[in-house]
């Protein structure tokens, strides 16, 4: 059985202290009300260490928003995969439609730190999806592959099972358009038949596949009852414990 997730991604919100109240409120929530879904938060730097010392890892998993392309060295800002495990995530998220929009960042240095991620013992939340203007030519099947094939399809099969796929129609992000469960759905099956066709069934049907746009505790259930959605990567909606948890209680 793969696995259900949800998972949060805070982006640059929170100063230190109120994302420290935030996880220990999704912890509150949570160990009360046990998920029935591995429960990820994805926080900014900063916050890394702190979180994971305020949650109950049995109940929460901690990743980070990003790592730098180089292991180590004078790359003042950035922060290495190797950093990141050291705070005691155990996570990454990486490709995310901002980060290759606002920062240039290529299917070459998305490639580079998923191989840093890697080495690095954390496992990859690997975003791919399109913009409004390809989804209305119809090229959101030749853009999701070409995502995969361009940084994550030169990894082994044994790699490749670290990695979690977060679909994210770039058109649905914070602007409170959702792609209809159907829509969703068919876009997923494409991308597990994509990954059969590269590293076969059985990895195909082991890989988790998240959906990541505009979802809320309104269409949670519709979504995540789809057969090839795993669950989901949540932006707005996880700034709030009870809003981070009536998509959680969508598994329950």
């Amino acid at each position: 059985m793969r696995q259900k997730i949800v998972a949060g991604n805070w982006k640059m919100n929170k100063t230190l202290q109120e994302g420290v109240e935030l996880a220990k409120g999704v912890n509150d929530i949570l160990s009360k009300n046990a998920p029935k879904c591995t429960v990820i938060l994805g926080t900014p730097f900063i916050h890394l260490t702190e979180v994971v010392k305020t949650v109950d890892s049995k109940l929460i998993k901690v990743s980070a928003e990003n790592c730098a392309d180089k292991e180590s060295g004078a790359y003042t800002g950035e922060v290495s995969a190797a950093m990141v495990k050291s705070t005691g995530a155990e996570y990454v998220i990486l490709g995310h439609s901002e980060r290759r929009g606002y920062y240039g960042e290529t299917y070459e240095i998305l490639k580079e730190k998923v191989k840093l991620a890697l080495a690095n013992g954390l496992k990859v939340i690997f975003c791919i999806g399109e913009s409004l203007e390809e989804r209305e030519a119809n090229k959101q099947n030749a853009v999701v592959k070409a995502e995969l094939e361009g940084s994550v399809f030169n990894l082994t099969a044994d790699e490749f099972s670290k990695i979690v796929i977060a679909y994210e129609p770039i058109w649905a992000i914070g602007t409170g358009k959702t792609a209809t469960s159907d829509q969703a759905e068919e876009i997923h099956a494409y991308i597990r038949s994509v990954i059969a066709d590269k590293y076969g069934k059985q990895v195909a049907e082991n890989t988790s596949i998240l959906y990541g746009g505009s979802c809320k505790a309104s269409n949670a259930k519709e979504l995540f009852a789809k057969p090839d959605i795993d669950g989901g990567l949540i932006g707005g909606a996880s700034l709030k414990p009870a809003d981070f948890y009536g998509i959680i209680e969508a598994y329950n």
